[in-house]
């Protein structure tokens, strides 16, 4: 009998850019015959990697009035007069009520009623976002504070991000074993196993808030974090000779 006979290729390509922010950094191949269920079969091993990128998709601006008079109902109807137009603002541009969380606080201080009021307010606009501080800005002046926006990622942003480096990774798993099995005299059959080997993450803050697209924004603008991922893939493919003729 035949001993298996094994075939090894390694490819390591340097990176290059794929699919807009994702990224191949290598590929290596191995190809193996071995008995399996009493049938010879040929198959490739592949690795593939990619990465990809996400910016922050959702930024919250604290916004806070407050006054002190001398009665509650003074202090009261002062602070509630300017929440009220902050409210309709925020309505009139298409903030969801969901997106808002308002919260009151009554002290006494000395002999004067201290009353504040503070909205948190969620964006995935950023430029209403900036529309709308501007405008509470120029209206209330002095008598409103509007705090440094926060960004952040959202849940379905990080996953979709995940979700296109296993995709990519795979694709450029299977373009190499393609090209390796062409120049192996082989036709490239199903994939025999899908795994994903290795996961990594880690973020990046934008100095340029857009990831070098368009003008930077204000110095006293906070960066807009940018989210990297990382997936390593391993793929088995079956392998069919193409001088085989078919019966």
């Amino acid at each position: 009998m035949d001993s298996p006979s094994r075939v090894f290729a390694a490819i390591v390509p340097a990176g290059r850019e794929l699919y807009g922010n994702e990224k191949e950094q290598g590929l290596e191949v191995r190809t193996v015959r071995r008995q399996s269920s009493g049938s010879c079969v040929r198959e490739v091993q592949v690795t593939g990697t990619a990465e990809a990128r996400c910016t922050a998709d959702r930024a919250s601006v604290r916004v806070s009035v407050g006054n002190s008079k001398e009665s509650v109902d003074e202090a009261t109807h002062s602070v509630s007069r300017r929440l009220g137009y902050i409210l309709q603002a925020l309505r009139q541009h298409d903030i969801r009520e969901d997106d808002t969380v308002v919260r009151r606080f009554l002290q006494r201080d000395a002999d004067l009623y201290r009353m504040d009021a503070e909205i948190l307010v969620t964006f995935s606009d950023f430029e209403k976002m900036e529309r709308v501080c501007s405008i509470l800005l120029e209206k209330l002046d002095k008598s409103v504070c509007v705090g440094t926006p926060q960004f952040y990622h959202s849940d379905e942003c990080l996953s979709q991000m995940r979700l296109r480096a296993c995709v990519s990774a795979v694709e450029n798993a299977h373009l190499k074993a393609s090209k390796v099995s062409q120049l192996l005299g082989q036709s490239l059959g199903p994939p025999l196993l899908v795994r994903e080997e290795e996961t990594k993450e880690w973020r990046n803050d934008e100095e340029d808030g857009g990831g070098g697209q368009g003008p930077a924004p204000p110095s006293h603008f906070p960066s807009i974090p940018t989210v990297t991922a990382s997936s390593q893939v391993s793929v088995s493919f079956s392998l069919r000779d193409r001088s085989r003729k078919k019966l």
